[in-house]
């Protein structure tokens, strides 16, 4: 099937051509630029959503909830969830796990597992193109849930419009939450499970650490119980007055430059990794070598290297 047939289906809502349409860009292969081509002035409506938080917070149902009250508001909704890669095949380890079964027959809910590709982070190249695709096929909100890493998951803010972390009762998640960075990327924290005994205790000593900041948004603290579905309408409010806030401030269109801005060196450094890979690897093989025996250093090498290209 060709690209363009592949792009039409897909925008027609063919569940296949879509599935089809995120493998493609998720593979990185050489129809990617033509598929950007016809699919870019399409998007720019959608709005993003990141979900991160230590393993075990209660991600995937928060985001499970999160997708049946958007739902209530009869919005499409696009979910990718970011699993830990593989080391030997590159694919998710848990991309075949059965997410979200109350959502699987709806039609305008989207759900798709992806591999990070080894970025700690969580967050692969593929990522921003797999939203620009449901971006394009209508979706109004596309959530990200991402592998909860620590310190390196703060790559999520860059990737959404607005990004909740998720805490667990108890002091250990809020003090980790505040060394692993996660407060300054927070644009609304979650206290999930907040019927486990420290819960307030948790809520306080978030509330304490935000006061100490002097940024001008000062994230809201919502308690959850994702497996009862109690407290999401409250978090979809924290939500609506950030995008609120944002978009009267004109920080919404700044924070989507930024992330067009990281794409763009992102894709840059990505096709020179290939060209290194490829044309230039006999010269690396070579400079290696030099390396090994002192008779040149890593970044006189490197210098070489991308002179040569």
């Amino acid at each position: 099937m060709s690209v363009d047939e592949l792009v039409r289906r897909a925008l027609e809502g063919q569940r296949p051509a879509i599935a089809r349409l995120i493998s493609l860009v998720e593979d990185g292969g050489a129809d990617l630029g033509e598929v950007m081509e016809a699919i870019y002035p399409r998007t720019g409506t959608a709005y993003s959503i990141g979900i991160t938080g230590a393993p075990g917070a209660g991600k995937s149902t928060l985001t499970e909830q999160l997708v049946a009250r958007a739902r209530k508001e009869e919005l499409k909704v696009g979910v990718l969830a970011i699993d830990p890669s593989s080391p030997f095949s590159g694919g998710a380890l848990l991309g075949d796990r059965v997410r979200m079964q109350s959502h699987a027959t709806d039609p305008d809910v989207f759900i798709r597992s992806m591999a990070t590709r080894g970025h700690l982070g969580g967050i692969s190249l593929a990522t921003p193109e797999a939203m620009r695709v449901l971006d394009a096929i209508g979706k109004d909100i596309i959530v990200i849930e991402t592998v909860g890493v620590g310190q390196a998951e703060v790559e999520i803010t860059d990737a959404c419009d607005t990004t909740i972390v998720v805490v667990n009762p108890g002091w250990g998640d809020a003090v980790q939450t505040a060394k692993a960075g996660l407060m300054e990327i927070a644009d609304v924290f979650v206290v999930n499970k907040a019927d486990r005994t420290g819960a307030k205790e948790a809520v306080r000593e978030l509330k304490q650490m935000l006061d100490m900041s002097e940024a001008d948004w000062k994230p809201r603290v919502v308690e959850t119980i994702a497996t009862k579905g109690e407290g999401i309408d409250e978090l979809w409010d924290a939500i609506g007055l950030h995008r609120g806030y944002q978009e009267d401030k004109g920080l919404l269109d700044a924070r989507r430059r930024r992330r067009i801005e990281r794409e763009i060196r992102e894709i840059v450094a990505e096709r020179y990794r290939a060209r290194v890979e490829g044309e230039a690897s006999d010269l690396l093989a070579q400079l290696s070598d030099e390396v090994s025996a002192r008779r040149l250093d890593p970044y006189a090498a490197a210098d070489k290297l991308i002179a040569s290209l």
